[in-house]
């Protein structure tokens, strides 16, 4: 395959392709999505990965946090996500709570993403902690997606969203970073970390990292889809607004009511006879 972004292919993008991408030093985006409709866009755009992310908990479900969303909560939305696309490696994020006590916990969730829902890939939080799950998953053969710095379900531990990987707790990082290389994951999320920190570890792992706030040396970059469309109204400093839908769908809406308060809507070629 020529290329990772907007390729064409008949066949789906897999771990494999992402490798590749990284030995040629070619970036490329990875965007959250959550139902059949906008993955069909983005698949169409030539996006190469779709994150079904556990930000659904925010977006979807309407919680101030990802940890109250569960398993059941995000197969559904990992399946319409599949069968909306036709190209993109579909990841399902593994909620709080799905894999932290054991390998096998981990395993039975990420085997329902992947029988029940059709995903690709599974993708979880955390360093040291989770190799044992990680190793699991990848000798049953769950391509697994890593994810370090600012990991979300554990925020309340982190104390808040904030930077990470200053200091001595950035040689951690990388630490971590290559045990999970090792484990067998075969790419790594890096939230929130500073970009010097995030460049040496992009240097110094064979898989891909996804960079989210974490600098331009990253070999891919992350966005919820809301954020980046500009339906949130208050996002963190790393996101770009790219679009201003809620203003857009605010004057569609309003035009909409306005003709039915009126009479205007609908219009004879609009109605049946």
């Amino acid at each position: 395959m020529s290329s990772l972004y907007g390729g064409l292919t008949g066949r789906r993008v897999t771990v494999r392709d992402l490798a590749a991408a990284k030995e040629r030093g070619e970036k490329w985006p990875m965007v959250t999505a959550y139902d059949a409709m906008t993955a069909r866009v983005f698949d169409q755009a030539g996006i190469p990965v779709l994150l079904v992310g556990d930000s659904a908990a925010m977006v979807v479900y309407g919680y101030d946090s990802t940890l109250p969303v569960t398993v059941d909560d995000l197969l559904p939305l990992t399946a319409a996500v599949v069968r909306g696309s036709s190209r993109a490696l579909v990841v399902a994020d593994l909620p709080f709570g799905s894999y932290q006590s054991s390998p096998q916990q981990a395993l039975e969730s990420a085997a329902r993403f992947m029988k029940e829902a059709g995903a690709h890939a599974v993708k979880l939080e955390g360093g040291r902690r989770v190799l044992p799950q990680v190793e699991a998953l990848v000798a049953a053969g769950v391509p697994v997606m890593a994810h370090l710095g600012l990991t979300p379900q554990s925020v309340n531990v982190l104390g808040g969203y904030r930077v990470q990987g200053r200091g001595q707790s950035g040689e951690e990082l990388m630490s971590d970073a290559k045990a999970l290389e090792e484990a067998g994951a075969f790419s790594v999320v890096l939230e929130c970390v500073p970009a010097d920190l995030a460049e040496r570890v992009t240097a110094s792992l064979a898989i891909p990292t996804i960079g989210i706030g974490a600098g331009v040396a990253t070999d891919a970059q992350v966005l919820v889809w809301q954020d980046l469309m500009g339906l949130t109204p208050h996002p963190a400093r790393f996101v770009k607004k790219y679009a201003d839908l809620a203003e857009e769908m605010d004057r569609a809406v309003r035009a909409f009511a306005d003709e039915v308060a009126s009479g205007a809507f609908p219009t004879p070629e609009h109605t049946y006879s």
